[in-house]
C-alpha cells in the first residue's frame, strides 16, 4: 500500500437548535494508494474506481467527483484537485 495522492476536502455539519443554525465544517482528507481510495468514512478498492473529475463552483472551490462502479461520490474542494486527478490518470491509466 504506497501513498500516491492526497488532497483536502470538507464536509459542512448543519445543526439546528430552537433559535439558530450552526455550520461546522469539518477538514478531511481523501487518499490515492495503489490498490484503494480512502476517505473519512469509505475506502473504495482501486479496481472499482474508475475516475475522478472535478467541477470548478464560482470562487468558492468546487466538487469533486469519484466515480465508481457503485455509483459517483461528491467531495467539497476548497482548492484544484487537479494534481490528485492527474497522478491518478498517470499511475491507473
Amino acid at each position: 500500500m504506497n501513498l500516491i495522492a492526497q488532497h483536502p476536502y470538507f464536509k459542512v455539519e448543519r445543526t439546528v437548535t430552537g433559535t439558530e443554525q450552526f455550520e461546522i465544517e469539518h477538514d478531511r482528507i481523501i487518499y490515492l494508494y495503489n490498490d484503494k481510495v480512502v476517505t473519512q468514512n469509505r475506502e473504495f478498492p482501486i479496481n472499482i474506481v474508475m475516475d475522478f473529475s472535478y467541477r470548478k463552483i464560482a470562487n468558492q472551490g468546487g466538487i469533486l467527483y469519484l466515480h465508481t462502479l457503485q455509483g459517483v461520490y461528491t467531495y467539497i474542494v476548497k482548492s484544484s484537485p487537479e494534481a490528485f486527478i492527474n497522478a491518478y490518470r498517470a499511475y491507473f491509466k
